[in-house]
């Protein structure tokens, strides 16, 4: 479930987000991604909603999926400027998603979008190609921004994960 919590100057742009166990409080930059299409992937039906929501305001998204095997086949068929990846996630993990669309689409950009924060995690999944390493505890923060390297062909961790 997604709630809206007014900030300070009465502008909803800090919004909290539970799943499970994990609670999620984000504030929404107010950054423009311009035109950037975006593919995203997460196997947890209310993230996936939540963060295609989230990204709707300032991008187009082509297209949202639940499994690595499903991200693979829309990423070759859309073709989106930037793909997101959740690691954790059924038929193909994240990472070998993101291994195996860049073996036959070189110019993919990829951002990992995970809670998982360990160092080999991290090494391993930027290993792949991919451009961006989001934490989802930063994904308000950190999300756009990551977008927008990857778009350019540029670097994005979240802070905390290198």
């Amino acid at each position: 479930m997604v709630t809206l919590v007014p900030a300070p100057d009465g502008s909803p742009n800090t919004e909290s987000f539970s799943h499970g166990t994990c609670s999620i409080t984000v504030s929404r930059p107010n950054i423009s991604v311009c035109e950037i299409r975006v593919l995203v992937a997460d196997d947890h039906k209310q993230m996936l909603e939540y963060v295609s929501g989230l990204l709707s305001a300032d991008c187009e998204v082509v297209g949202a999926v639940n499994d690595g095997q499903a991200a693979l086949d829309a990423a070759l068929k859309l073709r989106p400027d930037v793909v997101v990846l959740d690691i954790s996630m059924p038929v193909l993990n994240g990472i070998q998603a993101a291994k195996r669309l860049l073996e036959v689409q070189p110019d993919a950009k990829i951002v990992f979008l995970t809670v998982d924060k360990d160092p080999d995690t991290c090494r391993a999944a930027l290993a792949t190609g991919a451009l961006g390493y989001v934490l989802k505890p930063r994904l308000g923060t950190d999300l756009i921004a990551a977008i927008k390297e990857a778009k350019l062909g540029r670097r994005f961790v979240s802070q905390g994960c290198e």
